[in-house]
Order: C-alpha cells, then structure tokens, then sequence
C-alpha cells in the first residue's frame, strides 16, 4: 500500500478483509470500487466536484475534444519515468489523464497512485483500473510519506505547493496543466457581456526549476446542444453563471471556441 494513514502519517498495512490499517489501529475500508477514503473533513455533503459535474466531463472527454492535450501531458510524464518509479495523480478527477498516462508509459513496473477530494470522481477513476491504488483524499493534507514520489501530476486542479514538495523525491517531477488566457474565450462570449480573458499566470514556483514549457491552442467546433451542456457543466462556470446567462449557453446548438493550455514541467530543486 503505497497511501500512508492521514490521521498519523503512519503506514498503512492491508488486512486480510481488505481494509488498510496503521499501527495505531486508524482503519479505513475499501470500497467495492476499489478506493479509500483517506479524506479527514469526510463528515457528508458533498466534496469537490458533484456526480453531475463529473459526469459531464467524462462524456465531454471521451468525445477527444481535449485529446491533444492528454497527449502532450502523457508525453511530458511518461519521459520522465523510468522502471520502478512512483507518480502521483494529485486531483485525478474521473481518471481521464491517468488513463492516458498509464497507457504511454514503456515500463510496467512504475507504480501509479491517483486522488481525488471528490468521491463521485474517484468513484468512476477506479473503474478504469489505469492506477494502482485510489484514494478519496485533499491535495492539502495528502496521506503520502515524506519524499516518496518521483512525478506528481496536476491537470486543473488546486495547486498545493507545500504539500507537493513534501511528497517528492529531491530531483522528482511535478508536472501541472492549467488553462492559459484565451481557454473557453468563445464560452465566455455567450456567458458574459464583456469576456475576459484569464490573467497570465507567473510560472515561478519557489523550491522548483521550471525546465519545460509548453503551450497549447486549438479551436473546437462544438455542434450539439449536448457536447456544449457538458462542456459548460464540467467547468466552474456552472455554478458561479446566473440563471439567466446559464439557461442561455444551456439553449445554445453550436459553439466555436479556442481552448488554450499552459503544460509546466517543473523538477523539486
């Protein structure tokens, strides 16, 4: 079991019925998909993105709109691991970029770990079996030991610098995508009067070396009211768009618009 008890930080043993336990007697069982629930703040409600978001953008995904983009991530981590080495998918949402990931990687001996704080998302990550061990966890408090990782990978997830740089390895890798300044441009054209475009972000990150950079545009024609829905759902524009802006993009039959992604290769200096 790579995941280390969240409570204590202390190794996590399988027991014969499938639960981890610690040597403190913390014990967390495993679901019938396959995953722990490692989160500490797991008192109900919902964490993270819900079922419908998730399930927006496992269809929106499946459809190869953002297939380009999975490439290069996949390419950027799998050169960067060799036999025996551990990566880490820190928010790994439905699993979409693990999957990829997993299948571009030469050597199957890396082992592979993936969370994510929603358990809907987990939940279908695990289904895909492209990772070695699932966990329903914080990118604030991940159950990992100290410098216990070679690749920690982040697509569009929060950025928790502290807790990255504590689970690597000295020398490891952190590769992170997030949206450059003209993603959705064409969405927020028919969300906003004024769009705007998203400020560019300061690639520095102290206790890295950025040693590689790559930025990607293309433009997707979208024409079905149900690829644009999915699109719009899976994005925090579902939640924060008023009503009446919302029953406008969700009436829409087409929609052209750039996407534009920022692929930062870091290594923990």
């Amino acid at each position: 079991m790579i995941f280390v008890c969240p409570k204590c930080m202390r190794k996590l043993n399988i027991t014969d019925s499938g639960a981890a336990r610690c040597e403190r007697g913390h014990s967390y069982d495993k679901s019938r998909f396959g995953y722990y629930n490692l989160l500490l703040s797991d008192k109900g409600g919902v964490h993270g993105d819900n079922k419908d978001m998730v399930m927006a953008r496992r269809r929106f995904l499946a459809g190869g709109a953002y297939g380009r983009l999975a490439d290069l991530v996949a390419e950027r981590c799998s050169e960067r691991l060799t036999g025996g080495a551990v990566m880490l998918d820190a928010g790994c949402g439905e699993g979409y970029y693990t999957s990829r990931v997993r299948e571009a990687l030469a050597d199957a001996s890396v082992s592979v770990a993936a969370f994510d704080i929603s358990k809907d998302a987990v939940r279908e990550a695990a289904k895909k079996r492209c990772a070695d061990f699932y966990a329903v966890a914080s990118s604030y408090r991940i159950p990992l030991a100290d410098s216990s990782v070679d690749l920690v990978l982040n697509t569009f997830s929060p950025q928790a610098r502290e807790e990255t740089l504590r689970v690597l390895k000295r020398g490891g890798f952190f590769v992170m995508a997030i949206p450059a300044e003209e993603h959705l441009f064409g969405l927020k054209a028919q969300i906003y009067d004024v769009p705007y475009k998203n400020a560019p972000d300061d690639t520095a990150l102290e206790g890295f070396t950025l040693v590689s950079r790559d930025e990607l545009k293309y433009t997707l024609e979208l024409n079905t009211g149900d690829d644009i829905r999915d699109l719009f759902m899976m994005t925090p524009y579902a939640y924060r768009t008023r009503c009446q802006d919302r029953e406008k993009v969700l009436s829409l039959k087409s929609l052209v618009t750039d996407v534009h992604f920022l692929i930062l290769t870091y290594r923990k200096d």
